[in-house]
């Protein structure tokens, strides 16, 4: 009976122990891993390695799984039938194949996938220590899983993953929801063309650059902070002035200075660009 319970023990324990350690290398995501290698964790530095190179860490786990399962399983079959006889195998069998379920699969693989920030760390030693005992059989693994592996790298996150973690962090609270909406901005701004924005020049707020800022101050209410001149078309923009600027003057009294005095060049782009190339344009020359 002891060697049943030797027998069931140790599998079960090393099935426990992978299994966590499996749910804990899955769970965890590569942003988490980068903040700990920013805050200097050698150990973050070994497990984004292991995150890129998966097959490795999940062919030590599940070698030494598969080898508990079968060591553990062979010897209790075998007391078992010399303390029990044969009438009981199918019995025990079915016994010792709901208790592996439950505790070395179930329960285990819970655990790991619902505490992986304070297990991760601590797996990825374990899991060097596994490969290191395991390595031939990693070797092994590794040379089956590159005939199914793509050799086409695809990036471990999309935008538009990206854009759906934002919106479970809204919903989590992480992010409120002016910081999710900023965001997500960001998120689609190299998705976007220039002509997809363009503001239609019938409601363009323009002024002629021959204006005294007496007469822009009277001519009407400006609503944006930079107002496009031009000199006599006014589909041709020649530089654009700060409505601010233009104020200050009117209240320093300066009322004849002209809008051609304060002008500045206006920055062109071209309507199939980007708003991250515009954007990226922008403040390189310090215009945003």
């Amino acid at each position: 009976m002891g060697l049943i319970i030797l027998y069931f023990l140790g599998a079960l324990s090393l099935s426990f122990l992978c299994s966590v350690l499996e749910a804990v290398l899955l769970s965890t995501p590569m942003s988490f891993i980068s903040m700990k290698e920013n805050q200097g964790s050698k150990t973050a530095s070994l497990m984004k390695q292991y995150k890129n190179n998966v097959d490795r860490p999940v062919g030590a786990i599940l070698s030494l799984n598969t080898i508990a399962h079968t060591i553990g399983s062979a010897g209790v079959g075998a007391e078992s039938m010399k303390l029990f006889g044969e009438e009981y195998f199918g019995i025990i069998s079915a016994i010792l194949t709901l208790l592996i379920l439950v505790l070395s699969e179930i329960i285990p693989k819970t655990i790991g996938a619902s505490y992986w920030r304070s297990l991760a760390m601590t797996s990825t030693k374990i899991i060097r220590v596994l490969i290191f005992i395991t390595y031939p059989l990693v070797l092994l693994s590794e040379l089956i899983t590159k005939v199914f592996t793509p050799k086409n790298h695809q990036a471990s996150v999309s935008r538009e993953e990206v854009s759906a973690m934002v919106d479970v962090g809204t919903t989590e609270g992480i992010f409120r929801e002016s910081e999710s909406k900023i965001i997500k901005s960001c998120i689609r701004l190299a998705g976007v063309k220039a002509k997809e924005v363009m503001t239609p020049s019938i409601v363009v707020e323009s002024a002629n650059m021959n204006l005294t800022t007496k007469e822009f101050y009277e001519q009407k209410e400006w609503n944006f902070s930079r107002i496009p001149v031009y000199d006599n078309n006014k589909d041709i923009i020649v530089g654009y002035v700060l409505k601010d600027m233009v104020l200050k003057l009117v209240s320093d009294d300066e009322f004849q200075t002209r809008l051609s005095e304060l002008m500045r060049p206006i920055l062109s782009f071209n309507e199939d660009e980007s708003l991250y190339q515009i954007w990226e344009k922008m403040l390189e020359k310090r215009e945003h």
